[in-house]
């Protein structure tokens, strides 16, 4: 299939911003990221359900899984991080288990549900990364 020069130029420029943007921040930066993108494969897997189109809601849900568990979950420092890091430790598992049921039930309600528990999450975080700027 023939790709046209435009979209593979996009694609390698996405890309390339991607790598740059990890590469140039720092670790509470780098949660940012990690929210981001996962709000952004759960509104694809959303958009995937609501076509019908199977594959994709698996490969936008396996993508949220991943960034739960690999990134999300594996940045915890349960040892410093006490009750507030067993907590998120519990509600990572709690997402990662409602995603798999979304995937499996092809339950758009139970993405919803996890997008209701993590985006205030993601906001708080982001407004944290605000008041650290302002104080520095």
């Amino acid at each position: 299939m023939f790709t046209p020069p435009s979209t593979r130029a996009a694609s390698a420029y996405k890309s390339v911003g991607i790598e740059t943007s990890v590469s140039a921040a720092d670790p509470h930066e780098l949660i940012n990221l990690l929210f981001d993108s996962l709000l952004q494969s759960l509104g694809l897997a959303k958009s995937a359900l609501a076509r019908g189109d199977i594959v994709g809601k698996g490969r936008a849900i396996g993508r949220a899984v991943r960034l739960i568990e690999e990134g999300l979950k594996a940045s915890l420092n349960e040892a410093q991080g006490g009750e507030l890091a067993a907590n998120l430790h519990d509600l990572y598992d709690y997402c990662t288990f409602h995603l798999t049921m979304a995937n499996v039930k092809n339950d758009s309600g139970k993405i919803e549900e996890v997008e209701r528990l993590l985006a205030p999450l993601a906001q708080s975080w982001k407004q944290i990364r605000a008041q650290a700027l302002k104080g520095a």
